[in-house]
């Protein structure tokens, strides 16, 4: 499995998108105000994602 790089768009659980920020050794912290509908789903900016819990989409 390809591992995201800071400025990838990565897609994972249940379809919520983000731009990785930073790049750790098991996972990635991710930007969540990318999504249009960010302010809706009440989240907080960032958040962690496992490199298996991910698909990178750009």
């Amino acid at each position: 499995m390809k591992k995201a790089q800071i400025g990838d768009i990565i897609e994972f659980k249940n379809g919520l998108r983000g731009i990785v920020e930073k790049v750790n050794e098991n996972s990635v912290i991710v930007d969540l105000t990318y999504m249009d509908n960010y302010k809706e789903l009440d989240l907080q900016e960032r958040t962690v994602v496992n490199h298996k819990n991910y698909k990178i989409v750009e």
